[in-house]
């Protein structure tokens, strides 16, 4: 059969491929195209758009790019119907997805959707929308499928793909190999992890590496995101001990004694592994300000939402000052009795999620329900 995925970001190009390597178990005669990065590419899917070249974030910055956005758009829907294909799998990106759905459904595709749109937190109308264009929902957390269904959707909850891919296994020769390998230093780790779309790293770097004059006996890594250059994060550093690593970021989180996140899918793996942390984000005052006034949730921090209370720290717009990051780093790093509730609310965060399979239950799902 051939599939049609699209996936927006670094997060979800990486769920992406994990889910399409599973579906090619199940189908041996799958054949894909689609919307997505090296991840994607890596497992024989054609990509035709980089994510590089879709990430816009917030309000003022969607409409400040509507005309691409519009472009990205037309060509999408353009190449599914020349690829025809059995079926339009849909990976997070709700913004620009769920029009492809609409899309997709109305042309007479079949639709899934795997991370399901956090219609809950927002935009509740969406749950409409999903009804009427998706003939399957995926979703991560144990609190969705309850609320997808209430609204008459097929969903099921999968489980977190994070889990699929994340190793938490720890010892001192892995240590020692990490560090040679990269010519760290004999000093303890913190990771800076400033995103991975432009917007964000130009602008939570230059506040994250404020704290390396306060915290000497320390090296500070920054986990370079898939699909960017050294040169985003080499023009801000002006400093000789700090080390740029890619393709390593869940190394860094293993090895690293604390560390400074900006809000996504890192926070949720830096918590998996243990790894104590600050949820850290800045954007633009217009988006923020529209944000606050339409999302009806209590933290952005994905742990934090799933354990429904603030086991992380979040610094949030003008709460994320050096001051603020000084003070929270030194409780992470120093304040035994602050990183011994940590690592007991990681504990019983790892029990609320469960084990592995996100991505082999969502293929069977897939391929089951197109064979009938």
């Amino acid at each position: 059969m051939k599939y049609y995925i699209i996936s927006g970001e670094a997060s979800g190009d990486l769920h992406a491929s994990n889910l399409v390597k599973e579906i090619n178990k199940l189908d041996t005669d799958s054949e894909f195209r689609g919307w997505g990065g090296e991840m994607l590419s890596s497992q024989g899917v054609e990509v035709v758009k980089h994510y590089r070249d879709l990430a816009f974030m917030g309000f003022y910055e969607v409409a400040a790019n509507i005309r691409t956005i519009l472009k990205n758009f037309k060509y999408c829907k353009e190449d599914i119907l020349n690829y025809n294909p059995d079926a339009v799998i849909l990976v997070d990106y709700p913004g620009f997805n769920l029009r492809m759905a609409e899309f997709a459904h109305k042309k007479g595709f079949k639709v899934f959707y795997y991370i399901a749109p956090q219609a809950w937190a927002w935009k509740k109308s969406r749950v409409h929308k999903i009804k009427k264009y998706v003939d399957k929902l995926f979703t991560l957390l144990p609190f969705e499928e309850p609320f997808f269904r209430k609204y008459g959707i097929d969903a099921k909850y999968v489980g977190h793909p994070i889990l699929d891919y994340l190793d938490t296994s720890h010892s001192d020769e892995e240590k020692e190999l990490f560090f040679k390998k990269n010519n760290l230093q004999e000093k303890p780790i913190i990771a800076l992890l400033p995103g991975s779309r432009n917007q964000e790293i130009n602008t939570m770097l230059p506040l994250m590496l404020k704290m390396l004059p306060l915290f000497k006996d320390f090296q500070f890594v920054i986990a370079g995101a898939p699909a960017q250059g050294l040169g985003i994060y080499s023009k801000h550093i002006k400093q000789d001990n700090i080390k740029v690593l890619f393709e390593q970021g869940q190394q860094i989180m293993k090895y690293a004694d604390a560390a400074l996140i900006t809000s996504g899918t890192a926070t949720l793996e830096a918590a998996l592994l243990g790894l104590p942390q600050v949820i850290c984000y800045k954007g633009n005052k217009l988006s923020i300000a529209i944000a606050k006034r339409i999302v009806n949730i209590k933290y952005i921090g994905l742990a934090n939402l799933i354990m429904d209370k603030p086991i992380i720290k979040e610094l949030i717009q003008e709460d994320m000052t050096i001051e603020n990051m000084h003070q929270e780093l030194n409780l992470l790093l120093f304040d035994k009795d602050r990183r011994q509730q940590l690592f007991n609310d990681y504990k019983e965060l790892r029990d609320v999620l469960g084990g592995k399979g996100a991505s082999v239950v969502t293929a069977e799902g897939i391929v089951g329900f197109l064979k009938g």
